[in-house]
């Protein structure tokens, strides 16, 4: 069953695309990508795990192949791509998942934990961050945006979309950048470049002050359910630094804290690595 099929389904009105691999008898897992990547960042974890699991991978809305409506459409903010992420798990049927966050997938799962905690089954978080203290210097333009939506800042963020950018997102703190290929950020960046890309992830930019606005809400999750939790982390991660993933024990003690000798999108160079502490861990 470690075939994966590749598949889109109608959630209200908004076509979701997404990967699926493995037994629907076997636990379920919800993969849940980030910025600027889609559910192609789960290409090499998905075989590694689907004799054991059922994996769901979709992309979240305005990423990858799932619809991409226009702003004045469709408002992009977390919790948009939260509803339609929950929905989705609920058109395909799935009533408890455990979720595989990463990124901006993070504050997406735990908003589908907080609507419904009797459905996730355990979290693994891969630089996935839920703490202030896991927020870099790297985060220092944005938090200006926060502060002050100029437009002049708004400009200012534009470098980040960039196909140099995306790459350099992928190789920073690699020590082999051989290991990293260029399949991701070439993706990436093709789909970023898509004629009103920029301002959707620009308004997302914006809008993930909402996400550290919850962080309380969130961690108080964490203590009130304590869910199974293996944090899986670049360490040299220049946005989500290693003390986001050394917090999560703060809320849950028992929480797998495991640190890599890589960096932001770990996947591209220890899948093998977070494939095994998953299978230790779940």
């Amino acid at each position: 069953m470690s075939d994966t099929s590749y598949r889109s389904v109608d959630v209200d009105g908004f076509e979701v695309f997404y990967r699926e691999a493995g037994d629907r008898a076997n636990p379920t897992v919800l993969l849940l990508h980030g910025f600027p990547s889609s559910s192609h960042m789960f290409r090499d974890l998905i075989p590694l795990l689907a004799d054991r699991f059922h994996l769901v991978a979709p992309d979240l809305p305005g990423f990858g192949r799932s619809a991409l409506p226009p702003r004045e459409a469709f408002a992009y903010t977390f919790d948009k791509l939260a509803k339609v992420a929950g929905r989705f798990t609920e058109v395909i049927g799935l009533d408890r998942y455990a979720l595989y966050v990463f990124d901006y997938g993070a504050p997406t799962g735990f908003r589908l934990a907080l609507a419904h905690p009797e459905r996730i089954t355990a979290i693994v978080t891969q630089n996935g961050n839920a703490y202030q203290e896991g927020l870099s210097n790297g985060w220092n333009p944005i938090e200006r945006y926060w502060r002050d939506t100029s437009d002049a800042n708004r400009q200012a963020l534009r470098g980040l979309l960039t196909p140099e950018s995306i790459r350099w997102q992928y190789e920073h703190g690699v020590a082999d950048t051989t290991r990293v290929s260029p399949d991701g950020y070439s993706l990436d960046a093709w789909y970023t470049g898509r004629p009103g890309v920029h301002e959707i992830q620009l308004d997302l930019f914006l809008d993930y002050a909402s996400n550290v606005a919850l962080y309380p809400t969130f961690q108080a999750y964490f203590r009130e359910y304590q869910p199974k939790l293996l944090a899986v982390w670049g360490r040299h991660d220049p946005f989500f630094l290693p003390a986001g993933a050394e917090a999560y024990r703060r809320d849950i003690p028992g929480a797998d804290i495991r640190l890599l000798d890589t960096g932001h999108f770990a996947l591209e160079t220890h899948a093998r690595e977070i494939a095994d502490a998953i299978r230790a861990s779940l």
